[in-house]
């Protein structure tokens, strides 16, 4: 999920909702998977390119943070149009945002959301939190954060995160279905539809959260514990799934340490 690629998704949508005979937009991909999340590695200039000049003219990743984080997840909100996800195989990271942020969501039975990136790269947060009004639900949101709990489809779906699960060589028709099924209502029926529903939640204070989020990854990763935990990571090579699963194994061992610690003792 490169930059160039963040924009040329944005274009679409501006194309979609200039075209009055679009009623409805799917997100889908090629290849194994839906989205790996925001490419973080790569050729100096061409990946995070907003971040590093932000850093450089404004001595803070704010701005560049928000213009590639922040600005288009808030467009795939503010779409007037309904939006579809079809979801296959791993949807993580950044990459959740256009897998669980639409309007409905439907993924294959072999499709796993998780966001590694607290675990992985001491990131409190994507620069949209939008993982409380997912789960609406503290708890399961305070579980899936700080641990980078991997969700099944299944699993998602009970928590009501999307919509409905179905097998893969299912899925493009069960998904060209629903879109031809809403697709019948007039447009402005469901743009009134949709506006009513979004307002909820933004009246709500969703759009302030939103901002809010990068106020405070921008803060955190100033940190000197975390830039040292960043380090760390980058040093062994790890991508940020890796390092949440190196830190989930790792637990185990820690915990059976105490437990013998604590029986040797008592």
């Amino acid at each position: 999920q490169t930059s160039d690629l963040v924009f040329d998704v944005d274009a679409c949508l501006d194309d979609a909702d200039r075209d009055y005979d679009v009623k409805v937009v799917i997100l889908k991909a090629n290849g194994p998977g839906f989205s790996a999340g925001h490419v973080v590695t790569g050729t100096p200039g061409t990946e995070m390119r907003e971040i590093d000049e932000s850093t450089a003219r404004l001595g803070s990743p704010w701005k560049g943070q928000w213009d590639i984080y922040g600005t288009p997840v808030l467009k795939l909100w503010d779409f007037p149009k309904v939006t579809i996800a079809q979801v296959h195989g791993y949807c993580l990271g950044g990459g959740t945002v256009w897998g669980l942020l639409t309007d409905m969501s439907v993924a294959s039975e072999d499709a796993y959301f998780q966001f590694p990136v607290l675990q992985g790269m001491a990131m409190p947060t994507m620069e949209t939190g939008i993982e409380p009004w997912l789960f609406m639900n503290w708890k399961r949101a305070s579980e899936y954060m700080y641990t980078g709990q991997e969700l099944s489809a299944h699993e998602a779906k009970e928590m009501g995160l999307i919509n409905r699960v179905v097998p893969r060589d299912r899925l493009d028709d069960e998904v060209n279905e629903l879109a031809f099924h809403v697709a019948q209502a007039p447009l402005t029926t469901l743009m009134a539809a949709k506006a009513n529903i979004k307002r909820a939640w933004d009246m709500m204070g969703l759009r302030t959260h939103l901002q809010n989020s990068n106020d405070l990854l921008s803060m955190a990763t100033q940190a000197t514990d975390v830039k040292e935990y960043i380090r760390d990571v980058y040093q062994a090579g790890l991508r940020p799934r890796e390092a949440a699963q190196r830190n989930a194994d790792r637990a185990k061992v820690l915990a059976a340490e105490w437990k013998a610690r604590a029986r040797a003792k008592g």
